[in-house]
C-alpha cells in the first residue's frame, strides 16, 4: 500500500490538525481496553497512518541518511515525502504529548488510589472485549482454538504464572515492540499489552521521572538523574520502532490472509486480560468486601463510558 504526496508546501492547519489527532490517539493508547488504531479508524485517518508507518523501511532511512551529499539529496528527498513526515511527525507529537501527561496522572493514582484507577481499567477492558467482540463469530474449530489460545494466553500472563519484572533492558525493548506495534492495530490496546506485561505502572513512572528530571535540568538539576529514566525511555523507543517495522507488519499480513481468525484471537487476548489490572491492587490491598464493592463500581465506570463512547461513534470494530 503506498500513500503518495505530491505537494511539498507545509500546511499550518494540516500540522495542527495532525497534532490533534496525536493528542487523541495517545490519550486513548495510554488507556487500556481503548484503542488508538480504533480512534484513527473513526477519524477517518487510518489508511494514512498506516501507509506512512508501513513506508518507513531501513532502505528508506539509509536513503535519507546519505542526504548529506548534494547528488543524493533528490532522493532522500523523495523518501520523506513517501514516509509523509509531515503527516507523522505533527501526529506523533501529539501522541507523545498526550501520552506524557495520562503517565504522570497514572503514576501518580497508582500509589494514592490503586483501586480507583485499577478498577476503571478493568471496566474499560472488560467493555471492549464486549464492544469488539460482537462482531465476531465461531464458525469453525480453528476460530474456536483462536479464541481459546488468545484468552489462555491472557490468563496464564495476568495470573502471574508468567512475569516480566520491570527494569532488565531486554524486557523493556520487547514490552516497547510489542506495544507500540498494538498501538497502530484497531481493537487493541498498547497500554492494555503493557499492564498484561506488568510493566505499565513501571514506565508510566519511568516517563513521569524522566519528563520531571529534564524540566529540573534547565533549572541546574544533576544530569545523572535524567540518566536512568532516559535509558528505560530510549530502550522502550527503540524497541517500539523495531516492532513497527516487524511485528505490526505481520500482523497486518495475518489480518490480511486469514481476517476472522487473527481478529478473533485479538479480542480474545483483550478478553482474557481482563483481570490483569486486578493483580495491581490486590498488592496493596486485600480482597475484603469493600475493596472487592469499590473496585465493582469503578469498573462499572468504566463500562459505562466505554459503553457510551461506543454509542455516540455508532459501535466500535475490531478492523
Amino acid at each position: 500500500m503506498v500513500y503518495e504526496r505530491t505537494d511539498v508546501v507545509i500546511d499550518r492547519l494540516e500540522l495542527l490538525r495532525a497534532y490533534a489527532y496525536g493528542l487523541c490517539m495517545g490519550t486513548a493508547d495510554a488507556l487500556p481496553g481503548v484503542s488508538g488504531g480504533t480512534v484513527a479508524l473513526l477519524l477517518g485517518f487510518y489508511g494514512r497512518l498506516i501507509a506512512a508507518v508501513t513506508a518507513f523501511t531501513p532502505g528508506r532511512a539509509i536513503v535519507i541518511l546519505r542526504g548529506y551529499r548534494p547528488e543524493r539529496r533528490d532522493r532522500a528527498r523523495e523518501a520523506l515525502l513517501e514516509m509523509d513526515l509531515q503527516f507523522l511527525l505533527p501526529l506523533g507529537v501529539g501522541m507523545v504529548t498526550a501520552v506524557v501527561l495520562i503517565a504522570d496522572v497514572v503514576s501518580s493514582l497508582a500509589e494514592s488510589q490503586p483501586v480507583a484507577l485499577f478498577g476503571f481499567f478493568t471496566g474499560l477492558i472488560a467493555a471492549s472485549a464486549i464492544t469488539l467482540g460482537r462482531s465476531l463469530t465461531f464458525d469453525s474449530p480453528k476460530h474456536v482454538a483462536a479464541a481459546v489460545t488468545g484468552a489462555g494466553i491472557a490468563l496464564v500472563v495476568a495470573a502471574d504464572l508468567v512475569e516480566l519484572p520491570g527494569g532488565g533492558p531486554a524486557v523493556i525493548a520487547f514490552a516497547g515492540a510489542i506495544a507500540v506495534s498494538a498501538m497502530i492495530l484497531p481493537g487493541v490496546s498498547g497500554s492494555l499489552i503493557l499492564i498484561l506485561l506488568g510493566q505499565y505502572v513501571f514506565l508510566s513512572s519511568e516517563l513521569s521521572a524522566f519528563v520531571r528530571a529534564l524540566g529540573d535540568l534547565l533549572g541546574g538539576g544533576s544530569i545523572a538523574a535524567v540518566t536512568e529514566p532516559g535509558t528505560t525511555v530510549a530502550l522502550f523507543v527503540a524497541g517500539g520502532v523495531v516492532g513497527l517495522v516487524t511485528i505490526a507488519r505481520v500482523v497486518r499480513a495475518a489480518l490480511a490472509r486469514h481476517r476472522g481468525i487473527t481478529l478473533l484471537f485479538l479480542v480474545s487476548l483483550i478478553a482474557g486480560s481482563v483481570p490483569a489490572p486486578l493483580h495491581n491492587i490486590g498488592e496493596s490491598y486485600a480482597w475484603t468486601t469493600e475493596t472487592i464493592a469499590l473496585t465493582a463500581a469503578w469498573a462499572a465506570l468504566g463500562a459505562v463510558i466505554l459503553f457510551g463512547l461506543e454509542y455516540l461513534v455508532g459501535g466500535f470494530d475490531p478492523e
